[in-house]
C-alpha cells in the first residue's frame, strides 16, 4: 500500500514571543513538536517568508514551514515554498487552530472552506482549497464577540496539556499516513482510544 505522498507540512501561527503560547499558534506547536521529534531544527528562510526545517518522517523527506508573515498573510509564505520546490497543494498538510473542536481534539481533513480562519483564507487565495489540513481543537469561548481575545490568549493548563497530547497523537497518525495511507492515518487519529477494534473511524468522512 502506497503511503501519503506528502512533501510539506505547514504550521500556522503568528511570529513573536508574545504570541508563542496563544491558542492561535497551535499550528506552530505542531510544527515544533514534529520537527523536534525527528531531530530537525528551524532556520530563517527569507525567500519563503518563514522558518524552515528539513526532516525525515519514517521514509518520507519533509519540509516543515512556519510562516513569519503573520496569520493573515500565511498564503504568501506557503505559495513561495510550493513554487520553489514545485509542490502541489494536495501534497501539503496545513496544521491550524480550530474553534469548532474541543481543546485537544484533532482531525485530519482534505479540502473544504476556510471557515473564517484568516490563515486559511490567505491560503485559499494563494493555493486554492485542495491542501490537506490538521484541525487542532482549541475550544470556543461561547460567543463570537469573545473569539479574538480567546484565540490570542493562552489556554488554561488543562487545555494546553490536552492540545499537546492531541498533537503527539496526530504525529503518530501522520506516521501511519505516510507509511500506509491517508485513510489509515485518519482512522488512527479519529478513532477514540479504547475503541480501536478495526471498526469504522469516527469522523472518517471529514
Amino acid at each position: 500500500m502506497a503511503g501519503l505522498a506528502l512533501r510539506a507540512v505547514v504550521g500556522l501561527g503568528n511570529p513573536g514571543t508574545e504570541y508563542a503560547r496563544t491558542r492561535h499558534n497551535a499550528g506552530f506547536w505542531f510544527a515544533d513538536r514534529l520537527a523536534a521529534g525527528c531531530g530537525g531544527s528551524f532556520r530563517s528562510e527569507s525567500r519563503f517568508h518563514g522558518e524552515l526545517a528539513r526532516i525525515r518522517l519514517e521514509s518520507r523527506d519533509l519540509l516543515v514551514l512556519k510562516p513569519t508573515t503573520f496569520m493573515n498573510r500565511s498564503g504568501q509564505s506557503v505559495q513561495a515554498l510550493a513554487a520553489y520546490f514545485k509542490i502541489d497543494a494536495d501534497s501539503i498538510l496545513v496544521a491550524h487552530d480550530e474553534l469548532d473542536l474541543p481543546a485537544g481534539t484533532l482531525r485530519f481533513k482534505r479540502g473544504g472552506g476556510h471557515g473564517g480562519h484568516n490563515g486559511l483564507r490567505s491560503l485559499h487565495q494563494h493555493l486554492g482549497d485542495g491542501y490537506l489540513r490538521l484541525r487542532i481543537g482549541i475550544g470556543h469561548p461561547g460567543h463570537k464577540d469573545r473569539v479574538l481575545d480567546y484565540v490570542l490568549g493562552r489556554p488554561e493548563a488543562a487545555d494546553e496539556s490536552a492540545i499537546l497530547a492531541g498533537i503527539d497523537a496526530a504525529i503518530g497518525a501522520l506516521r501511519v499516513a505516510v507509511t500506509e495511507s491517508w485513510d489509515k492515518g485518519l482512522q488512527k487519529l479519529h478513532t477514540p482510544v479504547g475503541s480501536r477494534d478495526g471498526g469504522p473511524a469516527e469522523g472518517a468522512g471529514a
